[in-house]
């Protein structure tokens, strides 16, 4: 029998039997601390395994000679957060005495030139010179320091400077540094601003089928075979803590595999108090509410913001299945949530929220691309005809610019389709913010390819238009995420697009298919000439590139 099992939640000592690895995690972070100057960022959310991973990196630095230093930021006084001064000279004097140093701060503070660069020089020649070894630096509980604005938005550009110092500082390369944080901060923040976004980036993942049965068999869990596993999988995926508290029980004999499952999702079952936590989250953020409704029911999925996609991950609510559509992360979340019937029919105010969204939601689909949140084809071909119209009863010249960009196949089978649909969102946005007029329209007009409509608008001026997106699109380095083990990483990307442009006054003998086919004609004589090049059809002049 297994001797001391710790409660489950509480982390595990890095010499405990129960510590299952999650290859390539454990290795990828031994390696980011033995580096000179390194950084590693761990997240992931509530009760995923962060401490327990600490504790062993921690067993780890000291092997290797390491002085070691943990801040724990839920320890620090409300008081502390009040201003950076404060917040950065408790920091400092936390990290001499866990050095056994005397902290001699006033020595090294200077107001003047302010406290970022106060505690910098302190790191570098009080801190850093006074111990040989490298030191270990753990920041644990980072999110406390993201929810205070003022002291996040001075704190993490000092620790980003730090990092960038040990590039070319070989006293600043003896620190390593570890930030731990749990991903449940992005719900109240602005998710477009990244809290940190350097050094290596683990997020914690489940546990697969091989891993829960190496658990099973560490608990001498005799009774559990694989279709047992299986079936507790598919209750509550690959969650440790979930998996922990099961074994934990059924090796108590508190409760026998069938009443695990058949209580699971009572409020006096085990995962109760797990299940309670995760509900505050959504009774308190209404946005987070309906869109989890709308995934648990499986309605118009495709139309919830990505920042609340981002939160609901972030709290471990959801995961996407084999069609790529989002689910609840795993059944028994999905029972519990429909159980606790998250809108309620009869509460006539989130009733009318409900109804305001469903019909923006529409509006969405009538006429907007969901990728790349500009008009869509349909909506094209509606306003395509209206303008045509318009400008033939007032005989006036109407333009019609299509664009592709260049060698997108090869952009996907390079970047992967992630950051193609991404390139995607940024053309579009590039060439919408060229077009200024009120009557014009940019459209996705299908894959790689989009279309302008330029109401009263000659040859001449279209190819203007053309040229400014363009050089704006050339110039722009477009920037993407690859993903790696599932962990996004910033790229640039040249990326150059290809136009073809045609304009007429509309008239009674002619059908606007034909200024289309004119248009769509000079664009492929774009992309055959030599493509990152703007064509005008008919005379097939194009436009000297420049560079």
């Amino acid at each position: 029998m297994v001797d001391n099992i710790p409660l489950p939640g509480d982390p595990l000592p890095f010499n405990s039997p129960l510590y299952i690895e999650r290859p390539p995690l454990e290795s990828d972070a031994y390696t980011e601390i033995s580096k000179p100057g390194g950084l590693l960022r761990i997240r992931a959310s509530h009760n995923m395994g962060k401490s327990s991973l600490i504790s062993r990196l921690i067993h780890q630095a000291i092997n290797q000679g390491y002085s070691i230093v943990t801040i724990d930021f839920k320890q620090a006084d409300r008081q502390i957060f009040v201003s950076i001064n404060k917040f950065l000279r408790w920091f400092c004097v936390n990290v001499a005495r866990q050095l056994s140093l005397i902290p001699n701060i006033n020595n090294y503070w200077d107001e003047d030139i302010g406290s970022k660069v106060s505690a910098s020089i302190y790191f570098e020649y009080y801190i850093l010179e006074a111990i040989e070894q490298p030191i270990f630096l753990v920041l644990n509980e980072l999110q406390y320091v993201f929810e205070s604005s003022q002291i996040s938005q001075d704190f993490l550009p000092l620790l980003r400077s730090w990092y960038e110092q040990a590039k070319q500082n070989e006293t600043w390369q003896k620190l390593r540094l570890s930030l731990v944080y749990s991903t449940e901060i992005y719900v109240p923040l602005n998710v477009n601003q990244s809290p940190f976004n350097v050094g290596l980036s683990l997020k914690l993942p489940e546990f697969n089928t091989e891993q829960v049965t190496e658990f099973a068999q560490r608990y001498e869990l005799k009774d559990i075979n694989s279709s047992n596993i299986q079936a507790l999988m598919n209750l509550v995926g690959g969650h440790p803590y979930l998996i922990h508290l099961s074994f934990y029980h059924l090796q108590k004999q508190t409760i026998s595999f069938q009443e695990l499952l058949q209580t699971a999702i009572t409020h006096d079952g085990i995962y109760s108090s797990h299940l309670r936590y995760l509900l505050n989250y959504l009774q308190i953020n209404p946005e987070l509410l309906q869109a989890y409704h709308q995934i648990i029911i499986s309605q118009s999925q495709d139309y919830i913001p990505a920042q609340i996609v981002h939160k609901l991950d972030s709290l471990g609510l959801i995961k996407r299945d084999e069609n790529h559509n989002f689910k609840p992360a795993c059944e028994m979340y999905r029972l519990f949530f429909n159980q606790e019937k998250l809108i309620a029919s009869d509460h006539k105010s989130l009733r009318i929220k409900q109804l305001e969204a469903e019909n923006q939601q529409l509006k969405f689909l009538v006429n907007i691309d969901s990728l790349t949140q500009v008009a869509n084809r349909r909506y094209f071909d509606e306003r395509f005809q209206l303008e045509w119209r318009r400008m033939e009863r007032i005989q006036q010249p109407i333009a019609l610019i299509l664009a592709d960009v260049d060698r997108f196949k090869l952009f996907n089978d390079t970047y992967g389709h992630q950051a193609g649909d991404e390139c995607l969102r940024q053309v579009a946005q590039m060439i919408d913010s060229v077009i200024k007029r009120p009557g014009d329209l940019v459209a996705r007009y299908g894959g790689e390819e989009f279309a302008v409509i330029l109401p009263q608008t000659d040859a001449q001026g279209a190819l203007l238009i053309a040229e400014e997106i363009r050089k704006k699109i050339k110039k722009s380095q477009i920037k993407i995420l690859r993903f790696s083990q599932n962990n996004p990483v910033t790229d640039t990307a040249n990326v150059t697009i290809s136009l073809g442009i045609a304009a007429i006054i509309p008239q009674k003998y002619l059908a606007l298919k034909q200024l289309l086919a004119a248009a769509d004609q000079a664009l492929y004589q774009a992309k055959q000439t030599g493509r990152d090049r703007s064509i005008i059809s008919l005379d097939f002049r194009y436009c000297q590139l420049i560079n």
